[in-house]
């Protein structure tokens, strides 16, 4: 798949934030990135519902129901918290673990309540400095654009760290509390924002799509 300069990508998101990461991105490529509060039409599109079985299913629906709906190349991604010692949940269902409409306080305690009650822990030799290790586990964000005709191209990116049961920092969202990474000595939630863009999985998971964008076409 290639983008040129001069196209339109529409992000299936509403956030604003969101949108500048990713304008200032694809900004090298001369592509303008729009979101659905600034598309003609954008607000008349419903909420998408994400039935998929993973992030990259949940991402090309978002996409493809975009691009769909608007004619233009589609942008979406979907994120999650993947613990092992809970076989990869919440995964797909991190933002609404405590349930529908749940906020981050009772998610991450869902989270910690059942790690206690697995009995979950990780060695010292590999907490890196953790308080109260409970399990190694990695944030997951998966990036799709899809063009009108079916054309799809997706990328995912990761960052590894350790839940631990003592949250700390008072920054970021979601789960970054309970989230330390042994490569900082910290949580998610006492980097600044400078150093989480540098290292999240969403900014790992755009630096592979561009460079999939990037990469000449081969023939077969």
């Amino acid at each position: 798949m290639k983008l040129s300069a001069g196209d339109t990508l529409l992000m299936a998101t509403r956030n604003k934030g969101k949108t500048a990461e990713f304008r200032a991105a694809f900004a090298a490529l001369g592509v303008t990135v729009a979101d659905l509060t600034e598309f003609e039409g954008g607000k008349d599109i419903p909420d998408i519902v994400e039935d998929g079985d993973s992030f990259e299913a949940n991402a090309t629906i978002k996409a493809k129901a975009v691009s769909l709906a608007t004619g233009l190349p589609a942008l979406a991604d979907d994120s999650g918290l993947c613990v092992d010692a809970l076989g990869g949940a919440p995964g797909i269902y991190s933002a609404r673990y405590a349930g529908e409409g749940a906020g981050d306080a009772a998610n991450n305690a869902k989270l910690v309540l059942e790690l206690r009650a697995a009995g979950a822990s990780v060695p010292a030799a590999e907490a890196g400095g953790a308080p109260d290790p409970l399990s190694t586990a990695r944030f997951v964000s998966c990036l799709v654009v899809y063009k009108p005709g079916g054309d799809t191209l997706s990328a995912e990116g990761a960052v590894e760290g350790v839940i631990t049961g003592t949250p700390r920092g008072e920054g970021g969202f979601g789960y970054d509390p309970l989230f330390w990474l042994p490569s900082h000595g910290r949580s998610m939630a006492e980097l600044s924002v400078a150093e989480k863009n540098a290292i999240s999985h969403r900014g790992n998971a755009l630096a592979e799509l561009l460079r999939r964008l990037n990469a000449p076409e081969t023939g077969q």
